[in-house]
């Protein structure tokens, strides 16, 4: 138990010393008086440096804690749920048919989206592309999951549908512009810069709501860790709660990947580290400590991102394989030697 309240004492203290940092360092350099003053309302300040402050660097960094708390949790539920350490948002195709759904709309298109006479353009329009796709991918998953009763089944359709959506994105990238080309490549890098302040309410409240159905959850995980047949002696009802597990993450991925593009690995690997961290299979710990690992390491991620200061930021998705590949050779390689 102390050994549990020392790593939530230490993640807590790891995110607000990140934070601290994500507000502070950036590709312009404010002073650390002047970035208290822009915090504390104060309006004699630069009119700049606050825009960068509260417009940038405030909505990013709050973005990758509630970004990387639900991509982890997401990756939590599914490798609990289909007893496969490989199991992550990505592998189930959600990603993949949000990622179609912006290269329809971005490549077939022209970035905008028209309905008689409503016309959504820009950010807007590639924001509800990305929401529709990952819904899309969800229901079928969740009819196929009333028709397939085997988990592996249902992870292989998975990954199909999403062999499929790669194909048809494929098949897009060929017939479209290279302007267009251009754009999606840019979306599919992954950021954390995706949502402005005005729109953090939304983006905030969603994932919130999808962490605390997560939490919900604890009881009947617990149950399935000890087989599916003890579960549902216990009165879980299996298919039922798999039906949920999935509604959870394909709407937490949903709005992450709408938002923020689709981001590698952090669903994948960062359950593992929690795992490692925590010597833990009990989710009453396991779960929080997911979503507090997975904040801290997505804030890490970020501040790699701007490392390189007036020469330009680093795209996401070319940082976090770095971080997450090693975890996922690891648990491969202790897998072998178990």
């Amino acid at each position: 138990m102390k050994k549990h309240c020392r790593f939530f004492i230490m993640t807590i203290l790891a995110i607000t010393v990140l934070f601290v940092i994500n507000i502070i360092y950036g590709a312009v350099t404010i002073p650390i008086n002047s970035i208290v003053d822009i915090l504390c309302g104060n309006n004699n300040t630069n009119e700049s440096w606050a825009y960068i402050i509260l417009q940038t660097r405030l909505p990013q960094a709050l973005t990758a804690i509630l970004c990387g708390g639900a991509l982890a949790v997401s990756g939590l539920l599914l490798q609990t749920a289909f007893s496969n350490p490989l199991a992550g948002p990505s592998i189930f195709g959600i990603n993949s048919g949000a990622s179609l759904g912006v290269a329809i709309v971005m490549l077939s298109f022209g970035g905008s989206i028209s309905a008689g006479t409503v016309s959504i353009t820009g950010f807007f329009a590639v924001l509800m592309a990305a929401f529709t796709g990952a819904v899309a991918v969800m229901a079928i998953l969740l009819v196929f999951s009333n028709i397939v009763n085997n988990n592996v089944m249902l992870l292989i359709t998975g990954i199909m549908i999403g062999y499929i959506s790669s194909s048809a994105i494929s098949l897009l990238n060929f017939f479209a512009t290279e302007e267009g080309v251009h754009s999606y490549m840019i979306w599919g890098l992954g950021n954390f810069g995706g949502v402005s302040m005005a729109q953090m309410p939304l983006f905030a409240t969603v994932t919130i709501a999808g962490l605390i159905l997560a939490l919900l959850l604890i009881k009947p995980l617990n149950a399935v860790l000890l087989g599916e047949q003890y579960a549902e002696n216990l009165g879980i009802n299996t298919t039922r709660l798999r039906n949920c597990l999935l509604l959870v993450t394909g709407l937490l991925t949903a709005v992450t990947t709408a938002y923020c593009g689709p981001i590698a690995f952090i669903g994948l690997a960062v359950p593992h580290i929690a795992r490692m961290l925590l010597k833990t299979d009990n989710h009453s710990y396991l779960i929080p400590g997911t979503i507090f690992t997975g904040a801290a390491i997505s804030l890490l991620c970020n501040i790699i991102c701007v490392l390189p200061g007036d020469n330009g930021i680093i795209p996401l998705n070319a940082v976090t394989p770095i971080m997450g590949a090693p975890v996922i050779i690891y648990v491969i390689i202790n897998g072998r030697h178990q």
